[in-house]
């Protein structure tokens, strides 16, 4: 493989593996919010526990997130160099913004929500908690800004040596796939912990180490995530109508639509034959894609062969799909997970061992499907790494050689799975060993001093 190849290959194994983590953290940070605020309210043991057990997940999750993203950052200087020369005058103060407003932010009152709850008024404690959370939201607005621009970019212009220059940041900022794509972030990680908090609640009662916060936590998980799942449908579906206006060649590849035609069917699945132009083995339902792009049953969509540009058309094609596939999965597990549960005077005991099973297996399901909307995302938007603006192979490195990125590129893969493998290990450890329940001991009420 080429420089070129492999650069985009540890770019992607660096993101895919820094991803994971904010997706948790983003979410996860407001629901240790709601356990502190019930803390406060009743007093109650159970909220305590599950208040500290996630409190922990939420901190060796962070951890996780500043080492990969530490690491990920050192590539735009050694890998693509060609991108802060040409649009640095973008992403190096959104990339800015972030740190000082959100990381600071985050990492100041971390330890006063880890450490400060006996140590602390009880309003400061929750206010450091809140600020946390913020911080973690106020970190996804700007890393989603810098990437729906890449995606749409607008309020810039380009000098004569292909330099880009701000015209303004409101446009920069809020450019026309931002919305949809922040919305559609905040709900995949809200998905993502609500299936994380069933899951490991699900795994407790499975290895007999429920304590008295796993019915809660359980019900709090699969009531977000019943609700969560029909928001990311409109969501998506709205996000899908932007991607047909902006940027017609990612929706053509995502829907295999080689040529340009009316009432399009939906096309389940299949196997694309780029040589052929065609999808074949296709399973199809007729004027149905019309109708999902387009919202008209003979809605006309672009083909491939109308764009001078197009992305690779399998690993979007797939990549989609396996997202729609979770999310389903996601929409019948919630919401039957939910009445069961409801049935059941929400106690997960008394769930059947087949529902706990599925639901423990679907604890990392989150993760899957946003790591194939991230592909559909970012391999949809091929040839270009700012659409429309900066080729890829325009801003890749010149100066290190193909073995240098070779190498790197399978020590990071040695260090991730290990990584990985040691984070999943230490979340199976604390599920199968959570702390006995302690007395809540907070008042409710405001100390004078």
């Amino acid at each position: 493989m080429d420089v070129l190849m492999l650069s985009r290959l540890q770019f992607a194994l660096n993101i895919s593996f820094h991803i994971l983590f904010p997706t948790i953290t983003i979410a996860l940070a407001w629901f240790v919010v709601y356990f502190r605020h019930k803390v406060g309210k009743t007093g109650d043991a159970a909220w305590l526990a599950a208040y500290r057990f996630w409190t922990k997940v939420f901190a060796v999750t962070f951890a996780m997130g500043v080492v990969s993203g530490v690491t990920m950052s050192f590539q735009f200087g050694t890998n693509w160099p060609g991108f802060m020369a040409k649009a640095g005058n973008v992403a190096g103060p959104l990339l800015g913004y972030e740190v000082l407003t959100a990381f600071f932010l985050e990492a100041g009152f971390l330890g006063i929500m880890l450490f400060g709850r006996e140590r602390v008024s009880q309003r400061v404690h929750m206010t450091a908690s809140v600020v946390v959370a913020v911080g973690t939201s106020i970190s996804a607005f700007w890393i989603l800004a810098l990437n729906s621009w890449m995606q749409t970019p607008q309020g810039h212009w380009v000098d004569a040596d292909g330099v880009v220059h701000v015209a303004s940041w409101l446009q920069v900022i809020f450019n026309p796939s931002f919305p949809y794509r922040f919305a559609h972030k905040i709900l995949a990680s809200v998905l993502t912990v609500s299936f994380l908090l069933a899951g490991l609640s699900a795994w407790q009662v499975l290895k007999g180490t429920a304590n008295s916060a796993t019915a809660r936590v359980m019900k709090t998980g699969l009531t977000t995530g019943a609700i969560a799942i029909v928001l990311q449908i409109f969501a998506g579906d709205m996000h899908g109508l932007n991607t047909l206006e902006h940027q017609p060649a990612k929706l053509a590849a995502i829907e295999g639509v080689w040529h340009t035609e009316k009432a399009v069917p939906l096309t389940l699945i299949g196997w694309p034959n780029e040589a052929a132009q065609q999808t074949d083995y296709a399973v199809k339902v007729p004027y149905l894609g019309s109708l999902i792009l387009t919202h008209e049953w003979e809605g006309e969509i672009k083909g491939l062969s109308e764009f001078a540009d197009t992305p690779p058309v399998a690993p979007v094609f797939f990549a989609f799909r396996i997202m729609v596939g979770v999310g389903t999965l996601m929409l019948l597990a919630s919401w039957y997970g939910w009445w069961r549960l409801r049935r059941n005077r929400w106690q997960p005991q008394a769930l059947p061992r087949w529902l706990l099973y599925g639901l423990a297996g679907m604890t990392f399901s989150g993760w899957v499907a946003t790591l194939a909307g991230w592909y559909v995302t970012e391999v949809g938007r091929q040839p270009f790494l700012v659409q429309g603006v900066l080729r890829t192979a325009d801003a890749v490195t010149a100066t290190v050689p193909a073995g240098d990125v070779g190498l790197t590129l399978v020590l990071y893969l040695l260090v991730y799975a290990a990584m990985l493998f040691s984070y999943l290990m230490v979340l199976k450890h604390m599920a199968e060993h959570p702390e006995h329940d302690q007395p809540a001991a907070v008042q409710v009420a405001e100390p004078e001093h």
